[in-house]
């Protein structure tokens, strides 16, 4: 059984902007130095990106125990031998910067998606078919967004980036069906990782925990899904949930469930996740026992957040898992490997 991280990371450095055509250089993120004499930051600590005259940390969220050229990508062969000393077969590739909204320049989006999709398809084709990823679509142009899919196909993607709010809108908004129709030809996953979309919610709940920043949004969403029956309307489509962990399952379930049953509606049950082609990244930390018994073993995965340093950061996750033997071997065979086969079209 192939072992696969579905949930691992590269984070941006300056090659990322490297793809960029000729008109589009003046787009390109540029980095920014804070001096201090008074603090002596870790490594890289105190450099920021300039994008569309907005400023985001860059390395802010990030592992050092993990060397920079195997959190870059620099050095795949490293990287690779990094991998094979935790065991893992594959990795699935998400960004880093990505995971906010940089910006509301449809123009400047699109310049930093090419760019990002173009440096990954390089990275993979140096990964000899080990290190997958998920293509970032430039949202504000459906002609664009469905070239950036196709051409993320042919260079080893194998699901299709989206956050739990885009912009002024949820990805259940009629305008993305087009997106969705394109994914499901390609038989590649809607992935729907821990963001934030929208600059000025970002800006407000990122004065609280980061939950209300990053996690909400695709929880949110996930019950959209069920109560829109969007999965309906696309019965090809499959759907994961990455690093929100899984033990919000129950509590979303039966928030949705008590809607269902008022409406008259039958309610799926444990098959819910099963029926609607949905996949949801679990954590070691969670209550798997309880999580298994109200959405059974088929559609979890796990991952282990290579490359950050966050709530969701586990480094050995998946020997954890192993190991720590809260679930039965069958389930835990599943969740290393055949469900993420199963998700990203492995």
């Amino acid at each position: 059984m192939a072992v696969i991280d579905a949930d691992a990371h590269v984070v941006e450095w300056e090659k990322t902007w490297d793809y960029m055509d000729e008109a589009e250089r003046a787009f390109a993120p540029y980095v920014m130095v804070f001096k201090d004499k008074t603090r002596k930051p870790p490594e890289r600590a105190n450099e920021y990106w300039m994008i569309g005259g907005r400023v985001f940390a860059k390395d802010a969220n990030i592992g050092h125990d993990i060397a920079r050229e195997r959190r870059e990508a620099e050095d795949i062969h490293a990287r690779l031998a990094h991998m094979d000393e935790l065991g893992v077969d594959k990795q699935v590739l998400y960004p880093s910067l990505f995971l906010r909204m940089l910006t509301p320049l449809p123009h400047v989006d699109t310049a930093l998606c090419r760019s990002y999709n173009r440096w990954l398809a390089e990275i993979w084709k140096a990964g000899g078919g080990r290190l997958r990823w998920v293509v970032i679509p430039p949202l504000h142009y459906i002609d664009k967004a469905i070239e950036e899919l196709n051409f993320g196909k042919d260079n080893g993607a194998c699901g299709v980036f989206i956050r739990g709010v885009e912009g002024d809108k949820l990805p259940t908004d009629p305008y993305f069906f087009p997106i969705y129709e394109e994914a499901s030809r390609l038989n590649m996953p809607i992935c729907v990782h821990a963001s934030q979309g929208n600059l000025d919610m970002f800006d407000v709940l990122g004065r609280g925990a980061s939950l209300g920043q990053f996690k909400f949004g695709p929880i949110n969403l996930f019950g959209t899904l069920i109560t829109s029956r969007l999965p309906q309307r696309f019965p090809d489509l499959r759907w994961a949930f990455v690093e929100v962990s899984a033990e919000w399952l129950p509590y979303v379930m039966n928030h949705v469930e008590i809607g269902y049953r008022r409406q008259g509606k039958e309610w799926p049950g444990t098959a819910l996740l099963k029926d609607n082609r949905i996949y949801v990244a679990c954590q070691t930390s969670d209550d798997l026992p309880y999580v298994l018994e109200h959405v059974g073993d088929d559609n979890l995965v796990i991952g282990t957040d290579y490359g950050h340093n966050d709530t969701a950061s586990e480094i050995n996750a998946l020997r954890k898992l192993k190991s720590d033997g809260k679930i039965p071997g069958a389930s835990i065979d599943k969740i290393l490997g055949h469900n993420a086969a199963a998700l990203y079209g492995l």
